[in-house]
């Protein structure tokens, strides 16, 4: 049976078919293509028509005269349309003509700049059939990088392939010894450029602001090219983050396969109480489904530890005595794993001798694993973006696939399954930045300060007025100071040390499995998710093997694991304190009985207790205390104020807090689809009887310190998405609350009739 029939057969069986709620089917379509470009070097005509690219895609095409011409380009295509090629080829050939040019390359993770060296190193290696070699050198440049041959990388290297990460903390303020890179830097290619949206969107612009200023120091001014998945915003992002207009080439000119694309709803175990069959489950039966009858699969899963456990879920079912399938091997991808772990599991998949892969989005970007045939995501993944992005890992080689959809019991994918044309119909998101985010601001401009002073008379392309406000703040505390017009650094530290791009934190831990003495590294993780995921007594599961946590030291950054067999798996309790330290604005268009304010807040949080998760079931089966310190960030939040609700403030106080927390789940469910973040960018903290406002209130704040913009922009559009979170339970077919609505209540007859209601007054507009 060939592909076609085997995806059909499994999409018509009757264990899936009568849970299907949406079938679509993207037919397949020709390519628009172009000759190579007739300036093109013999050596590259040669490769690439060695390779079997003897015409380009017209998207290709129209890049390469794009940037060829001096101009900022953005490209945005879907999932294997050829974008590696539309940068590849203008760098490499001005390159050529120019002996001393230099060319960056920046990708998100350390992951896609091996998978970027390896395409670079196809076509500049020995062509086959050709006369010699092309001489470009192409080097890597990353934290993974040996001592040994960074210098060599630094003075030789054409083309350096490296990270915002390393860019920041390991490439600028070391300046100097970079010299001749950087005078005679032409381009700076930035690949994934729809990752960079957020806080981590905001870091990235400051460090192109960083990266300029150096360039220009040493007289070079840059050519970009953007590339990116389809988003609604390119060429807005795009000028965000480089501070200069481009040239968006957005017209696909690459065939693709036929697609077909299956939204599922796990069947109902409880109808009054809205429960679902797991969404581990269920995903992992599509996953084995496709791979028993030879079809190359993807599962998509959004936490470390669902990654591990599904990946074993499939494993044990791969090795029951009766299964007829052996020989099919199936590994979790996600971040902690170590380099070699990672490059190894890639190449299996490319050479085939992995047929299955359960990865985080890890494996969402553009790195090479070879033709898959199917792709299964397990619950939404924060935005439609990321679903395609995954969706399009399978049916690489424009053959036909399938990717599934498993709806968890969550509101935001449920409220998806109940509207099908808008999942598969609504605009393409839109991704923000905010580069003059004061907090992330202020970072970036000491890190600039010790990397160049900056003068009175130029800011080097930071903002005039914030930058000398904050240079003044600065000197104050003793860490620049002021002469002759010139800001000069005056601390001991290394700024960009105590300055992460992604996270509350710039170090890891790293885990250290002690089995038998054996004192081995296995993995590391950042900070928080270790006081989450690592605390002491905790089960860690890595590659398959479980581990139990002995020890966990935060001050050294160790946390110690050895061996463990047991029958579950651990789930952290965070309690979440909440305090108010500014009240900045007053929002106007507050629903009736209510009022709205934006402010500055302390969040403190901290992992008391942990949960007993046994596998398959997820039944649990006891709880462990936790002693950790608590950690402390400022950020952004909305207070949501319900000042004058009468009939919320005629039940008792353990209603009240119940129906508050419903509301809370709603809107952090489904504001995601409204602000593109994931639902893990938002926090919510619910008080009966705030101390601070003396009223019920509902607290909507940023996750990232120092707040990414997201708190704003619900204030702005709360009304559609309390709009859309009342009829996400008027919809709920659950008699008392469910975790597809407001979450299950602990009292006897539920809290949905009075959360609905008072839903469906908060989404009414002030008259």
């Amino acid at each position: 049976m060939n592909t076609v029939k085997i995806l059909s057969s499994i999409i018509e069986d009757s264990a899936f078919a009568s849970f299907i709620t949406d079938v679509k089917v993207f037919p397949e379509r020709e390519g628009t293509y172009k000759p190579l470009p007739t300036d093109l070097d013999a050596r590259l005509s040669e490769s690439c028509i060695s390779r079997g690219m003897n015409k380009l895609y017209a998207h290709q095409a129209e890049a390469y005269e794009s940037v060829r011409s001096g101009q900022h380009t953005v490209i945005v295509t879907p999932t294997a349309s050829g974008k590696t090629l539309c940068y590849n080829l203008p760098v490499m050939q001005t390159l050529l003509q120019e002996s001393d040019s230099r060319a960056l390359y920046l990708f998100p993770t350390k992951a896609l700049s091996q998978d970027q060296q390896n395409e670079i190193n196809g076509m500049v290696g020995n062509v086959e059939g050709g006369t010699g070699r092309i001489p470009l050198r192409v080097c890597i440049y990353d934290g993974d990088t040996p001592q040994s041959i960074r210098n060599d990388a630094r003075d030789k290297g054409r083309i350096i392939i490296s990270n915002p990460d390393m860019m920041h903390a390991g490439i600028l303020p070391n300046h100097p010894k970079w010299i001749r890179f950087f005078a005679n830097l032409k381009y700076i290619v930035i690949d994934e450029m729809h990752m960079y949206r957020g806080i981590f969107g905001s870091h990235m612009a400051n460090l192109i602001r960083r990266i300029l200023r150096v360039a220009r120091f040493y007289g070079a001014n840059p050519v970009f090219i953007l590339c990116s998945a389809t988003i609604g915003n390119p060429a807005e992002l795009a000028e965000k983050l480089i501070g200069a207009p481009v040239r968006l080439v957005d017209q696909n000119g690459a065939p693709s396969g036929k697609k077909t694309v299956v939204l599922y709803n796990p069947p109902l175990v409880d109808a009054v109480q809205g429960i679902r069959r797991s969404v581990m489950n269920e995903s992992q039966r599509w996953a084995l489904a496709f791979l028993k009858s030879g079809v190359k699969t993807i599962l998509f899963a959004h936490s470390r530890v669902r990654t591990e456990v599904i990946s074993s879920y499939i494993n044990d079912s791969l090795k029951n005595p009766f299964n007829a399938n052996q020989g099919i091997t199936v590994v979790p991808y996600r971040g902690g794993l170590l380099p070699l772990e990672r490059r190894k599991i890639e190449k299996g998949l490319r050479e085939g001798t992995i047929q299955g892969v359960v990865s985080t989005n890890a494996l969402e970007l553009g790195i090479d694993i070879g033709g898959l045939d199917a792709a299964v995501v397990a619950g939404f993944p924060g935005s439609f973006s990321s679903f395609w992005q995954q969706a399009g890992r399978a049916g690489r080689r424009q053959t036909e696939s399938v990717a599934v959809f498993v709806a968890s019991s969550a509101p935001l994918d449920q409220y998806i399954i109940s509207h099908p044309d808008y999942f598969f119909e609504r605009p393409k998101e839109t991704a923000q930045v905010d580069p003059d985010n004061p907090y992330v601001l202020a970072d970036h401009i000491k890190c600039a300060a010790f990397e160049l002073p900056f003068t009175d008379a130029d800011t080097g392309g930071f903002p005039a007025e914030s930058t000398l406000e904050i240079l003044r703040f600065l000197e104050e505390d003793g860490i620049v100071r002021h002469a002759a017009g010139r800001w000069h650094w005056s601390d001991r530290s290394f700024p960009s040390e105590g300055v992460s791009l992604r996270s509350a934190t710039a170090d890891n831990v790293v885990i250290v499995d002690m089995t038998k003495g054996k004192n081995v590294v296995i993995g590391e993780m950042d900070r928080p998710s270790a006081r989450e995921l690592l605390f002491p007594n905790a089960i860690y599961i890595h590659l398959g093997r479980q581990y139990v946590v002995t020890a966990l030291d935060i001050p050294n950054r160790r946390a110690e694991v050895e061996e463990s067999e047991v029958n579950y798996f651990t789930d952290a309790v965070v309690k979440t304190d909440i305090k108010v330290l500014s009240e900045d604005e007053t929002i106007e268009t507050a629903p009736e009985g209510t009022e709205i304010i934006l402010g500055d807040l302390l969040v403190r949080t901290q992992v008391v207790k942990f949960k007993k998760l046994r596998f398959h079931t997820q039944e649990n089966i006891g709880f462990g205390e936790i002693a950790l310190d608590a950690e402390e960030h400022e950020t952004r939040g909305m207070m949501l104020l319900l000042v004058k609700q009468p009939g919320l403030e005629e039940l008792d106080e353990a209603l009240q807090a119940e129906i508050l927390a419903g509301i809370g789940t709603l809107i952090r469910s489904v504001a995601p689809l409204f602000l593109l973040c994931d639902r893990r960018d938002i926090g919510i903290a619910p008080r009966v009887r705030d101390p601070h406002f003396g009223c019920p209130a509902l607290y909507v704040y940023d996750s990232a310190p120092g707040g990414s913009g997201l708190s704003e922009a619900l204030a702005q559009k709360l009304n559609i998405v309390l709009c859309a979170g009342s009829e996400r339970v008027r919809e709920c077919t659950c008699e008392m609350g469910c975790p597809s609505c407001i979450g299950v209540s602990s009292t006897e007859s539920g809290i949905k009739a009075e959360t609905a209601a008072l839903m469906n007054i908060l989404s009414q507009k002030r008259n």
